[in-house]
């Protein structure tokens, strides 16, 4: 017995859509993680030029930091 050709279209078409709703959720998750990502990106870059502001802002600056270190290393 063969298939309509109007039946196996429509499976088709039908499949189709079901990957292209599961690719489109998909993309929206790896967008929020995206968007996690940057903020986290963002915070930690913040903290570090607080760090070196911090550094650079005491007695001696970072200089005195690598004056500590024995010769030997």
């Amino acid at each position: 017995m063969t298939v309509p050709y109007d039946t196996t279209a429509a499976a088709r078409l039908e499949a189709l859509e079901i990957r292209s709703a599961h690719l489109e959720d998909s993309v929206q998750k790896l967008s929020q993680e995206l968007v996690i990502q940057q903020q986290l990106l963002e915070r930690q870059l913040d903290r570090y030029r607080r760090l070196l502001d911090q550094l650079n802002s005491e007695p001696g600056g970072a200089s005195a930091t690598q004056e500590e270190i024995p010769p030997h290393y």
